[in-house]
């Protein structure tokens, strides 16, 4: 079965974020019955970024979103963005 046909359970971290006058929808998700494997990407109008790696927990793919965000702004996620995103 392919990604896009799958049930996900999504984290009650999930969410819009706004920084900066710009807002991103943040999505961290998982597949049913893989507690260790959380997946995020972040969606804005302008395209969807999606991180390669799996994280162990919902809170630490959030902390990754947001020490991103802190590191480099929210404005790479809606238009000029970095070569590397893990």
């Amino acid at each position: 079965m392919s990604e896009e046909n799958c049930e996900f359970e999504h984290s009650s971290l999930s969410g819009p974020v706004t920084r900066d006058g710009e807002t991103v929808e943040v999505e961290i998700y998982r597949f049913p019955g893989m507690p260790e494997c959380w997946r995020m990407e972040v969606v804005h109008t302008s395209g969807c970024i999606r991180w390669d790696n799996t994280f162990a927990t919902d809170a630490d793919a959030r902390a990754a979103f947001d020490a991103m965000v802190d590191a480099i702004g929210i404005a790479s996620f809606v238009g000029n963005r970095p070569r590397a995103w893990n």
